[in-house]
């Protein structure tokens, strides 16, 4: 285990630090998108308990994989091969979350664009989900982002320090960010359809990267900021057309 002393007094370790914290931030708005179209299936009552219950358990689980880091590293091995092309546990559990996302996101993406069928999920109760299933799959999704960040933080830095204290902010950020979220999400509909767009190119991705196909971050988060910004400015125009429409009568 790595002294926490030296580390504060090296400008590199600092540097390692707001970096890492900076990725996993940005990691883990796949994973908010998530969890607020997830928990906001849930009857509003258990909405934040189960937020808070999931990421929680999330920090819980990161923390503990941060702790077995050498075996982690070894994820990455190669453990059998297909038409000339490797495949290891990380590949594996990549391609297992991102179909687990583009099925999610395309079965949701149905339930909004087929009304019948969103109301047979809805009798019996509101909820489509329950409590412990909404649990269990946020647990499982950040598995899957959990394996992946671990891997990347580790060629970032070699001390275990300074990605707990990232795993810890960025996890902070999460629980403080989940709620307006999600709350967000749930008051502008149209919202809900991008942001179930960006969970099937976020699975989509995760399937081509367990597939040896590499896909450059950056280009993904800017054709999320590209479409989150041309939604923000429909939202703007058609809050316009209202305020217009609300003078003239």
């Amino acid at each position: 285990m790595d002294s926490i002393v030296p580390l504060l007094t090296d400008p590199a370790a600092w540097v390692a630090l707001v970096t890492l914290i900076v990725m996993e931030v940005v990691l883990g708005i796949d994973n908010l998108i998530f969890i607020s179209i997830l928990t906001n299936k849930l009857p509003e009552h258990q909405r934040e308990k189960a937020r808070k219950i999931g990421i929680g358990l999330a920090l819980i689980m990161r923390l503990g994989l941060l702790g077995t880091v050498a075996w982690i590293v070894q994820l990455t091995e190669p453990v059998f091969e297909v038409f000339g092309q490797g495949f290891s546990w990380k590949d594996l559990i990549l391609i297992g979350g991102g179909l687990f996302l583009v099925w999610k996101a395309t079965k949701e993406i149905h339930h909004n664009v087929d009304p019948e069928d969103h109301k047979e999920d809805m009798v019996g109760g509101a909820a489509i989900t329950s409590f412990s299933a909404a649990i269990v799959q946020i647990l499982l999704l950040d598995l899957v982002f959990s394996v992946d960040s671990i891997i990347t933080a580790v060629g970032m830095t070699p001390h275990v320090p300074i990605m707990v204290v990232a795993v810890v902010f960025a996890v902070t950020v999460m629980l403080l960010a989940a709620t307006p979220l999600a709350n967000f999400i749930e008051k502008n509909p149209t919202i809900v359809m991008l942001a179930l767009a960006f969970l099937l190119m976020i699975g989509t991705t995760l399937i081509a990267e367990g597939m040896g196909f590499h896909v450059p971050k950056g280009y993904v988060y800017a054709a999320m900021a590209f479409s989150a910004l041309v939604e923000v400015l429909n939202m703007v125009s058609r809050n316009a057309r209202k305020k217009k429409k609300g003078t003239v009568h």
